[in-house]
């Protein structure tokens, strides 16, 4: 049972760790430039803009500076692989990955 439930459970959206195009992988971290050579031009790309507040990095910790807060380009760009592969969803802020997500299988 816990083995069905296992196998189940790969099917359902949720957070990945890399994304593979061919024999190439996008992890957290690279640059939309690197993802456009490796995955080429994805499905469906959203922008937009949120505020972040200014910080420094000492001593390997966040410090906010005061002030107002910075505004963040952010875009959520959407992989449709097929039918037979789980799309993917990769949030790029300031033109960094943050995040790669699993949806659902493609179409």
């Amino acid at each position: 049972m816990a083995l069905i439930l296992g196998v189940a459970g790969l099917a359902l959206p949720g957070k990945a760790h890399a994304l593979r195009c061919g024999n190439k992988l996008v992890v957290e971290g690279d640059t939309a430039g690197e993802v456009l050579a490796r995955c080429g031009k994805p499905t469906e790309v959203t922008r937009k803009t949120t505020q972040r507040p200014p910080i420094i990095w000492r001593n390997g910790r966040a410090l906010r500076v005061p002030g107002g807060d910075l505004e963040m380009a952010v875009e959520i760009w959407t992989y449709n692989l097929g039918t037979n592969k789980l799309m993917q969803r990769l949030r790029l802020e300031d033109g960094e990955v943050k995040q790669i997500e699993n949806l659902g299988y493609g179409y």
